[in-house]
């Protein structure tokens, strides 16, 4: 018969999914160990292994849920532009908002997805990719509709590329509480965005 969850099975998964990002970030995922991510936990190895088989197991789990976060991200973005009635150029606008919101509360998680996929086994590593071109293709398309005067097919890619060098590397030089907050960066990237790529008045 199949053990019971516990009622915060769920809850501790998250923690050690918190921590354990943590870690990553702090001292790189390959020199850390199941003993070294339950010690900064709090627990023991053996119950550690309770909720994750292995360190793999946490950092496929760790990645999953992020990309998956920042896909429905896009689709609330899009949901609620739509329900407000707002142009494509306001809509990309608040995309570019809501991606900096939430690497700012995710600072941890965002550095390993873009510093440990390489660690994953070659089908999870595929279902991660998977979803981070899917959410390549979304900024992409979305782009082209607020800037179609801009974007064509030869340099939509770059342009997206290009927004996406603004934003991920921001844990590198923005933190929390600093001079510059998040929110006043998105702005001055939002401002960026539209006077690079709108269309200049004659």
């Amino acid at each position: 018969m199949a053990r019971t969850k516990a009622p915060d099975h769920e809850t501790q998964r998250e923690q050690i999914l918190e921590l354990a990002a943590a870690k990553f970030a702090q001292t790189s995922y390959p020199s850390m160990s199941m003993a070294d991510l339950a010690a900064a936990s709090g627990t023991s190895k053996a119950r550690l292994y309770h909720y994750y088989e292995s360190k793999e197991a946490i950092l496929f789990d760790l990645l999953d849920r992020y990309t998956k976060r920042l896909m429905l991200i896009i689709a609330e973005v899009e949901g609620a532009s739509q329900r407000r009635g707002l142009g494509e150029q306001e809509a990309f606008a608040d995309l570019v908002r809501a991606f900096l919101a939430e690497y700012e509360t995710s600072h941890s998680r965002h550095v390993a997805l873009l510093n440990d996929v390489k660690y994953l086994e070659d089908t999870q590593r595929e279902v991660i990719l998977d979803r981070q071109r899917d959410i390549v293709a979304a900024f992409a398309r979305q782009l082209a509709r607020a800037y179609p005067q801009r974007t064509t097919k030869d340099n939509q890619t770059a342009l997206t590329m290009m927004v996406f060098g603004m934003l991920n590397w921001t844990f590198t030089w923005l933190k929390p509480g600093g001079k510059l907050g998040y929110r006043e960066f998105a702005e001055q990237v939002v401002e960026m965005i539209d006077h690079g790529l709108g269309v200049r008045q004659r």
